[in-house]
């Protein structure tokens, strides 16, 4: 069901050429794309709507949601979700609501600081998926950082669902009532990154746009950024696990399994020490496959060129290989895990130990699931407060200060040949000005 890939031994030079990955050609998306957007960009909302009639099936009057509908949603949620979905609200917000900034002043020298503002977006576009699974999870972790942030204006964005009258899923529609989103739209897509770049009659434009979403919806970020600020272009989900032979193949099975029933283009990896660990997952994993709703898809995923467990000669080994792979999610499964985990340098997300599966960050542990991908973590961070902020430095200097400046300003201003920069400050004084 899942490959081996033996580097006990020396570790080869570049690791990332022989680790398994899932491919997401974005490139060549892009051209289909691109007539996409540019349709929205020259008929606003008729293109959108004609486009989710053409690839959703749906005719909309209208991309926005009415608010009735909304509430209407909320009304009729599952108790046991509606708990679940404000436990998780509440748990985002403790944990987001402590990643803001402050404003820091530095003194340069007397009279002159520089002061650097954190200053939110001014609005922002939150993709939801839809497809195979609903996700209101996915409005929480969207939402909760834009409203910490101090974002004024937001929109949610999800496909219009044929089975619900054209409407996003209404549990998204009840997670976004339970968070206090007003501006909802039906749309999915490029054609939905478009909306928020290019702004239609039934949705202004907004600065960024965030949020998980399929091949397409990578491509038309990738397109569209400059134009509109993205987080980042989300690939096929993925888990590595690191485990000595001190984790239960049981559970390092179910994990894996966990994150293979997302897609069939889902990625699980298991990088381990014990062969013995190896062997027992490996006889583990059918039996909990069968067992799975999603059996044949989770199967598949597996079996992909993108899954495999990876055998190291040590620790050591394992913490270059993880790192080298990047992972979307990392589980530690180890002896002294947390002293592992610490040593870790690239993931989106760490998960220390054998009760922090990554299905607790999905949901539940305070964490945001809006991790970068695709190798990406070794430059990128997850969905934060962070994300949603601008650092302005204000620089404010008395005369007696630019004064003191002025000669070391004029020096590199004639080093780089550039000498009206210099004139610009000595303008200010009784000071000759070169022609």
């Amino acid at each position: 069901m899942i490959s081996r890939i033996d580097l006990r031994g020396s570790l080869p030079g570049d690791l990332r050429d022989v680790l398994p990955r899932a491919e997401l050609d974005v490139e060549a998306a892009l051209e289909k794309v691109r007539p996409i957007c540019e349709d929205v960009r020259h008929r606003g909302a008729q293109a959108v709507r004609e486009l989710t009639a053409r690839f959703d099936g749906v005719d909309l009057a209208s991309t926005r949601v009415p608010p009735e509908k909304i509430a209407e949603a909320l009304d009729v949620l599952d108790p046991a979700v509606r708990a679940a979905l404000e436990e998780s609200i509440r748990r985002a917000r403790l944990v987001h609501r402590d990643q803001r900034r402050t404003d820091t002043t530095t003194q340069v020298v007397p009279g002159g600081t520089v002061t650097e503002r954190w200053v939110p977006v001014g609005r922002v576009g939150l993709y939801v998926p839809g497809g195979r699974a609903v996700y209101p999870s996915s409005v929480v972790m969207n939402v909760v950082p834009a409203q910490e942030a101090g974002v004024r204006s937001l929109a949610v964005t999800s496909p219009a669902q044929k089975e619900f009258g054209g409407l996003p899923h209404p549990t998204i529609l009840a997670a976004c009532a339970l968070l206090g989103v007003e501006e909802v739209h039906a749309v999915g897509g490029a054609q939905a990154v478009a909306m928020f770049a290019y702004g239609t009659e039934e949705c202004p434009r907004a600065d960024m746009v965030t949020g998980p979403g399929n091949i397409w919806v990578a491509a038309a970020k990738r397109l569209l950024k400059g134009r509109i600020g993205i987080d980042s272009e989300a690939g096929p989900t993925e888990i590595a696990i690191l485990a000595d032979e001190t984790a239960d193949p049981v559970h390092v099975a179910a994990d894996l399994i966990s994150q293979a029933e997302h897609d069939v283009i889902a990625a699980a990896v298991l990088v381990t020490t014990s062969p013995e660990l190896a062997d027992a997952v490996e006889k583990e994993l059918p039996g909990q496959v069968a067992a799975t709703r999603h059996s044949e898809r989770i199967t598949e995923a597996l079996s992909g060129r993108q899954s495999g467990i990876v055998l190291v000669s040590d620790v050591e080994a394992g913490l270059a290989v993880v790192d080298a792979y990047a992972a979307e999610h990392l589980e530690i499964q180890t002896a002294d895990a947390r002293e592992v985990a610490a040593r870790v340098r690239n993931a989106g997300a760490i998960f220390v130990g054998p009760y922090a599966p990554v299905s607790l960050g999905d949901y539940m542990a305070g964490s945001n699931h809006v991790l970068p991908t695709g190798g990406c973590a070794c430059h990128s961070s997850g969905l934060s407060v962070q994300t949603f902020l601008r650092g302005i430095h204000v620089v404010d200097y008395t005369r007696e200060a630019l004064a003191e400046a002025a000669p070391y300003v004029s020096a590199l201003a004639d080093a780089e040949d550039l000498p009206a920069h210099g004139a610009a400050v000595r303008a200010r004084f009784d000071w000759e000005v070169p022609s």
